[in-house]
């Protein structure tokens, strides 16, 4: 262990000298790519000197015990022991977690769309219920959030919605809420008083950078059209609304948020590159799911993952089999137990299968 550590110690310090050079920023690609390896090898560091100074102790204290004829000396050494060698086996626990190579991607911001799915009108109202569920979760995390995307439903909340989420470690955060979320309560457009279950999906993607995916201009086929959504007196008389098509893939992204088609272009642009990045990603998990079978990151999004009941003020997490009675809780924004589980599952799933930083 502790040589694993000594060499991802030496790393830290090497990338440390490299980003401080005055070269360093000639490159930018390689030095964005540097800062976040630098920040990532932070919390190893960290815990490794401390872990080093434990061993340390350790041993000195085991050394004053087979040396020393000073009885004193031999019984404060073994109480040092008796205190040090449980507090090495949970450093050692906490580094194992720590050694699990992150997703590249954890970092990254995310683009969110939330879409009706089952259930008609109920299902277009659940939409804007995990909606604000997100962004009061968003708001929470001190993280920002900007629109992209809507289209209305016809008794409320929204047939789609897509939204960009810009904070620290965002898609890290959010990324197993991806898959189909379901809802059983009596409908607002209900009259008869029944419990119906509809459902809404929910996609994450990663924000893509410009380095992760080069777009060429030419393979992008641009739509202009008129906004449909708010935005003043310009909707509906002049062409703001951007829609982007990349001809290799089929892929296809459009906004309408803003009056200026300059800005819906730059925001459809994100969208874009995010969803083409997506596809690549998703071919990784793939095939890191050949290797691996994992209940929670297995990227299916037409698997149902949570559900909300209503009538018992229940939400169960399909995936791990946990289930909180704090509904107005949650959906009031108060999801980080249930991201927290979803992570600890998946890291537990990756050392069981001694999948660690070599």
């Amino acid at each position: 262990m502790l040589d694993k550590l000594t060499a991802i110690n030496d790393r830290y310090l090497e990338v440390e000298k490299i980003i401080s050079s005055s070269d360093a920023m000639n490159d930018m690609k390689i030095f964005i790519q540097l800062s976040k390896e630098y920040k990532d090898l932070e919390p190893i560091v960290k815990a490794y000197k401390q872990y080093r100074d434990l061993v340390g102790n350790i041993a000195d204290a085991r050394e004053i015990i087979s040396t020393t004829d000073d009885l004193e000396m031999k019984e404060m050494a073994k109480i040092e022991l008796e205190e040090n060698l449980p507090k090495k086996d949970e450093m050692d626990e906490k580094i194992k977690v720590l050694l699990i190579p992150k997703d590249p991607a954890d970092t990254k911001n995310a683009v969110m769309e939330i879409r009706a799915g089952t259930g008609g009108d109920e299902a277009s109202i659940f939409a804007g219920d995990l909606y604000r569920m997100y962004t009061a979760f968003a708001q929470s995390k001190g993280w920002r959030t900007e629109l992209v995307d809507v289209a209305d439903g016809t008794s409320g909340g929204y047939k789609e919605i897509i939204f960009n989420l810009v904070g620290d470690d965002v898609y890290g955060q959010l990324k197993f809420e991806s898959g189909v979320h379901r809802v059983q309560r009596v409908p607002q457009t209900e009259t008869q008083g029944r419990v119906h279950t509809s459902a809404a999906t929910v996609i994450v993607l990663p924000e893509a950078e410009e380095f992760d995916i080069e777009l060429v201009p030419s393979d992008i086929r641009k739509d202009t059209y008129c906004s449909s959504g708010p935005g003043g007196q310009s909707v509906n008389t002049t062409y703001s609304a951007v829609r982007l098509t990349h001809i290799p893939t089929g892929v296809v992204a459009q906004c309408q948020d803003q009056k200026s088609q300059h800005k819906n272009y730059d925001k459809a642009l994100k969208v874009l590159r995010s969803r083409i990045y997506e596809i690549e990603l998703q071919k990784k998990l793939e095939e890191d799911a050949k290797h691996r079978k994992t209940m929670v990151s297995s990227g299916d999004r037409s698997a149902k993952i949570r559900t909300y009941n209503y009538p018992q003020g229940r939400v169960t997490e399909h995936r791990i089999g946990l289930t909180k009675y704090n509904l107005p809780a949650t959906m009031g924004g108060d999801i980080q137990e249930f991201i927290d589980e979803l992570q600890m599952a998946e890291n537990a799933e990756k050392l069981k299968e001694g999948t660690v930083n070599e």
